[in-house]
């Protein structure tokens, strides 16, 4: 087999992850070339620009994918919470790598909590998941929408009035920067974005090869959390940019699975959970029981 060729984003903690994942498999497969191969994606490039008005699916993923699908590629790495739900024709997830802390940090400036902010704080983030469950617990609170990438993020709270910044805790901790992190929220606070933490591997389907070599890396408990996840997400219809959040995982060989869907303006908040051992059908019951609570009118909402 010649030269394998990993695809990846350019930013530090998508090198991070991909050189983590070129790593593993140089250990398990020692006779095997493995070369990174960078881009830019069209995420990347605009950065002046809130996500959720962009509106496009794929922003962080679609150059990567494209790479795959003309043979550019061998394999991409991926964030997997940038991975839409349903991917293009032909390619699929061959390997779901063990998940990282799969919740939010607050880095403050200095050095308060959440709940010891004084009212009218700004929080920096354009994460409407973020902001909706923030407004809801602190209605006070002002935001400012924050991008780039996490170094890009970090100056911008040095330099601005920014009382603090929420950043995903899987990337602050992969970076090195575990001492900036002033609190971990708690899920009754901040529940996470679908897939948060893991790091995806995605493949052309017809490379039965390269699956095999990515089989080892493949962490079955997150693999079946995250599905759970993805399955919720694809029956509520949303998109990276909205205010779901969900957060699965195996406990005594169950699925458990937490889901939350919230408005823009945080008055509305809607919370359920269910258990089981198909992620599918766990991620479809938790959809189905948000449906029931109101979950439809609130996302119609928004888009």
């Amino acid at each position: 087999m010649k030269n394998i060729r990993i695809g990846t984003r350019d930013s530090q903690l998508a090198m991070w992850q991909a050189e983590w994942v070129q790593s593993q498999l140089t250990k398990l497969y020692p006779h095997l070339n493995f070369e990174l191969v960078s881009m830019k994606t069209k995420g990347d490039k605009i950065l002046d620009v809130p996500l959720s008005k962009i509106g496009d699916k794929g922003l962080f993923t679609k150059e990567l994918e494209q790479g795959l699908l003309k043979d550019e590629l061998d394999m991409a790495v991926h964030s997997l919470k940038d991975m839409p739900t349903l991917l293009p024709p032909g390619l699929i997830i061959s390997a779901f790598c063990e998940r990282e802390e799969p919740r939010d940090v607050f880095l403050s400036r200095n050095g308060l909590s959440i709940e010891d902010l004084p009212e009218g704080a700004i929080i920096g983030t354009s994460s409407l998941r973020r902001k909706s469950q923030l407004k809801h617990y602190r209605p006070d609170l002002g935001f400012m929408d924050l991008r780039g990438n996490l170094q890009t993020r970090w100056r911008k709270l040095q330099e601005s009035e920014m009382a603090g910044i929420i950043l995903a805790a899987a990337g602050v901790k992969r970076l090195g920067w575990e001492e900036r992190i002033t609190q971990i929220l708690p899920e009754d606070i901040m529940l996470s974005a679908v897939g948060q933490g893991s790091i995806a591997v995605e493949i052309d389907e017809k490379r039965s090869d390269i699956a095999d070599l990515l089989s080892r890396l493949n962490h079955t408990p997150t693999e079946l959390a995250v599905r759970a996840e993805r399955a919720l997400m694809r029956k509520l219809e949303g998109g990276c940019q909205v205010p779901i959040g969900a957060l699965g995982e195996v406990v005594d060989g169950q699925i458990v699975l937490r889901g939350m869907v919230a408005s823009l303006d945080g008055s509305r908040l809607i919370k359920a959970e269910a258990n089981g051992t198909d992620p599918k059908t766990v991620g479809n019951e938790v959809a189905n029981r948000l449906i029931d609570l109101g979950a439809t009118s609130i996302l119609a909402e928004i888009r």
